[in-house]
């Protein structure tokens, strides 16, 4: 069971949430027409991080994930430690390259989770409205790496230009930005909280999304 810490150390982050409006907004007070989920996203931003709220019109047919954490691909680490769920895929050996925090690497390993639970059902990362994000203390740390955890985010969401349409480049660790690993203007409405105990031995992130099947 996740149990969210209490007192001044409960952490909830929101990024760039201001009060205005961008283009892609509905211009007037109405809903969003039906089957469609429009984004409320920050004024004068062009790679804002999140929306500030999404609209969802009637009739739109939604999946919604259950909470899911990295897989133990790296065979190489003691089972149930926090370096058992690096990807291996991504992080050859499990090794993590200058600078890259495993909060950062569990974070990729979680969203190729959702990646994959996503494809199955017939939706990408572009589908997702919403994200729910759940972050433990590395082991030795006194709060949640949250850098980290954007980091990741960045190479899945929110990692294009709105003005021009091009992919903005994002750092792995302390590398040079460079092409994000999947180029997505999605940007959700999201949360994400410091817990202090996940489900399992070892997680340091757990992620749930909500996404729309495309108007056809």
């Amino acid at each position: 069971m996740k149990r969210v810490i209490t007192g001044v150390a409960a952490v909830v982050v929101a990024f760039a949430a201001g009060t205005g409006t961008a283009a892609g907004w509905w211009d007037k007070p109405k809903p969003p027409s039906p089957g469609t989920v429009v984004p409320a996203l920050p004024a004068g931003q062009s790679n804002p991080m999140i929306a500030s709220g999404v609209g969802i019109g009637a009739n739109t047919p939604v999946y919604k994930t259950s909470g899911i954490g990295p897989s133990a691909l790296n065979t190489g680490a003691p089972a149930g430690s926090e370096a058992s769920y690096i990807d291996t895929v991504v992080f050859p050996g499990g090794t993590l390259p200058a600078g890259v925090t495993i909060t950062e690497a569990q974070g990729i390993n979680v969203l190729r989770r959702i990646g994959e639970n996503l494809q199955a059902a017939g939706l990408s990362y572009a589908d997702v409205y919403t994200m729910r994000v759940f972050l433990q203390n590395p082991a030795g740390a006194a709060t949640a790496d949250f850098a980290g955890w954007n980091r990741a985010y960045r190479q899945y969401f929110a990692n294009t230009d709105l003005t021009t349409g091009e992919y903005v480049p994002v750092p792995l660790g302390t590398a040079p930005p460079a092409k994000p690993f999947v180029v997505n203007k999605a940007r959700p409405s999201r949360f994400a909280l410091e817990i202090e105990n996940l489900p399992v031995n070892g997680w340091l992130v757990e992620v749930e999304v909500d996404a729309a099947y495309p108007k056809r």
